[in-house]
């Protein structure tokens, strides 16, 4: 039997950094994964590594460093980036506050605040009519994840020797032994990383921390030929939701103007995120809806206003939805991420606040540097 420095467990995204960093340090590492290739929340996002918005602190620090590290691994694993930069619009004066506050935290060095006249030029798809000012900022970076995610896994593969083992549900975990439905193996250490299984592998120890569920529905649009997106987009909703613009005091006034305008939206967790992906269609979403078993549905009056905030910001015309589907992740009030330590030689490692594509390779290397 072979003996592995590291095994992990879940092929997402969190599981799949915490191989590269390993590998990357010389180390010989397994990743086993439940279904026969990964299938849940990893490839049901945008795609969308953010910087700009996340929590203020550590984990906007992940954030950075995570986009740093997808901006060096994504040529060398065949990982097209389709497109850079984030525009938030800002429709109204409370908006424009916050965009303002935002600017002036050390999380605004690099970005820009653009009239309205300065968003047109530079980004003709945008409806900048109406608006206040858009926040620019040059961080982020886009790939398509259900593309991304099986390439990362295969580089990992071929160019750093982790080995797979796929369609094999762990059934316990002892370290150094990890027994799964097919067969016994030895790691020196383990990280968990099943995206905090309600029912699943160390279960309990998510038990104190208000962990649930979040369900979210997306949406793939097809635009008319030729519309092109200079980055990704979002709008006010996006400034109560993402702590790096609603833990600042000039939120709350936003947050009061929303409650009376966008009640509904608000309601179903709705705040507007817009990508293009390399055919010209678009992602658009997304809701959250919480529970311990959130019902596995879509619903069209979700659809119905996400299409209609889309429509707000953007230029398209006659476009159509293609595609529709929901995806499931840990949410947790309070810490957007979570690391719990069995015994010496074991992580439970989970990201709870929906941010996974934008912070597990940082998270992953603070993981394996206190280990």
């Amino acid at each position: 039997m072979k003996n592995y420095d590291l095994i992990v467990v879940g092929a997402g995204i969190v599981g799949l950094a915490h191989a590269y960093t390993a590998a990357r340090n010389g180390r010989s590492v397994l990743v086993i994964e439940r279904d026969a290739a990964c299938l849940g929340a990893s490839i049901r996002n945008f795609g969308f590594v953010t910087v700009t918005g996340q929590r203020p602190g550590d984990h906007w620090r992940r954030a950075m460093r995570s986009r740093e590290v997808w901006a060096q691994i994504a040529p060398q694993a065949g990982i097209e980036v389709v497109h850079h930069g984030l525009w938030l619009t800002a429709r109204r004066p409370a908006a424009a506050a916050v965009a303002q506050a935002f600017m002036r935290t050390e999380m605004g060095e690099g970005c820009e605040l653009l009239t309205p006249a300065q968003a047109a030029r530079r980004h003709p798809a945008l409806r900048t009519e109406g608006l206040q000012s858009v926040l620019y900022s040059p961080h982020e970076l886009r790939v398509e994840s259900r593309t991304a995610i099986p390439l990362l896994a295969c580089w990992l593969q071929q160019a750093l020797g982790v080995d797979f083992a796929f369609s094999e549900a762990v059934l316990e975990v002892a370290t150094p032994r990890v027994v799964t439905s097919r067969a016994t193996y030895h790691g020196e250490r383990v990280a968990v990383c099943n995206n905090a299984d309600p029912g699943g592998l160390f279960a309990g120890e998510w038990k104190n921390d208000g962990v649930r569920l979040c369900q979210l529905q997306m949406l793939r649009v097809r635009p008319q030929a030729g519309f092109a997106l200079q980055g990704s987009v979002m709008g006010d909703l996006s400034m109560v939701r993402y702590e790096g613009y609603s833990e600042l005091p000039e939120a709350a006034a936003l947050r009061a103007e929303l409650e009376q305008d966008e009640a509904a939206s608000l309601a179903h967790g709705i705040h507007l995120i817009a990508v293009q992906s390399a055919d010209g269609s678009l992602v658009v979403g997304d809701s959250h809806h919480y529970g311990a078993a959130p019902q596995p549905f879509a619903s069209d009056e979700v659809d119905q206003l996400m299409l209609r905030h889309m429509n707000e910001a953007l230029h398209v015309q006659d476009a159509r939805v293609v595609e529709r589907w929901v995806g499931i992740y840990p949410s947790s009030p309070e810490v957007p991420c979570m690391v719990k330590a069995p015994d010496d030689a074991t992580r439970v490692v989970a990201v709870t606040g929906g941010s996974g594509a934008s912070t597990a390779f940082g998270l992953a290397e603070e993981v394996w540097k206190a280990w």
